[in-house]
């Protein structure tokens, strides 16, 4: 990628240290990263090609679940860990359902606040947000006016946290994270989750990838597939379960390398 199609750089952009939102937007096949982003990202596919792939299934996995959701009554999304925009984000897919759906997107990364921010000109009016929050921070993304304004908390909410917690390390204890967000949310929410693992490579290579990471913005924390069960305790586990992203619910048959595809997903409803 030629050094024309990178984003005009800023000191708050910190474009010389690889950030996690900007490779996945590379492994995407994007062009909103830098350099350093590109670097680290290819870092991570010689250790595993199937990193773009398990990228783009996410990503369609993010899709079906939206359009799920929606079609199952569900008109509030509470979208954290946003990423970089690329095309059938939350709203769109929701809004196509039922043009009243209301999206509240959160990320830490200002290039994300950047570029979501110009996506709402399609919005529908004062149906969608794009703020900035911590998800180690869920006390106060829950007390935040803004989500609040937009999001009745009292009526059913999905909780989408796609890609975005194997970034929360053990120590800021990640379930309890996920616990206090799902505790505020009525019966009847959602939570819809994907999580990168290394239950298919070597163990090698799986404490390789977290290494890369350690020279970026967010730290790479891997787990199986029962620590990601977890984060689905006491709630209603949809079929067909705990599954890698691209045989949850899949649009067409799945391939044979979709059942090594790194990434766990699920969705749940709260009873």
């Amino acid at each position: 990628m030629s050094g024309d199609q990178s984003p005009p750089p800023s000191a708050e952009l910190r474009p010389e240290i690889p950030h996690p939102a900007r490779m996945y937007d590379y492994y995407l096949g994007g062009k909103d990263n830098f350099p350093a982003d590109r670097a680290a990202a290819e870092q991570v596919v010689a250790l595993s090609p199937l990193v773009r792939i398990s990228a783009q299934a996410n990503r369609a996995f993010l899709q079906r679940a939206v359009r799920f959701l929606a079609e199952s009554g569900v008109r509030q999304f509470l979208d954290i860990g946003t990423g970089i925009p690329s095309a059938g984000n939350t709203h769109e897919i929701a809004q196509s359902v039922d043009p009243s759906a209301r999206v509240a997107y959160l990320d830490n990364d200002p290039i994300v606040l950047v570029h979501g921010r110009a996506l709402l000109a399609g919005a529908e009016p004062g149906s969608v947000s794009v703020l900035q929050a911590d998800l180690r921070e869920p006390k106060a993304i829950l007390a935040d006016p803004a989500v609040r304004d937009l999001l009745d908390l009292d009526r059913p909410v999905a909780l989408q946290l796609f890609a975005i917690l194997h970034f929360i390390d053990d120590a800021d204890d990640p379930y309890a994270i996920v616990r206090t967000l799902v505790d505020a949310l009525p019966s009847g929410s959602y939570l819809a989750l994907s999580h990168a693992t290394g239950d298919f490579v070597p163990q090698e290579d799986a404490d390789r990838g977290p290494a890369i990471y350690r020279s970026a913005t967010a730290q790479l924390t891997m787990r199986t597939r029962a620590q990601v069960l977890r984060f689905f305790d006491g709630l209603e586990l949809l079929e067909p379960g705990l599954v890698t992203a691209p045989q949850w619910r899949p649009d067409q048959e799945p391939q044979d390398t979709d059942a090594q595809v790194a990434i766990w997903a699920g969705v749940a409803r709260k009873p």
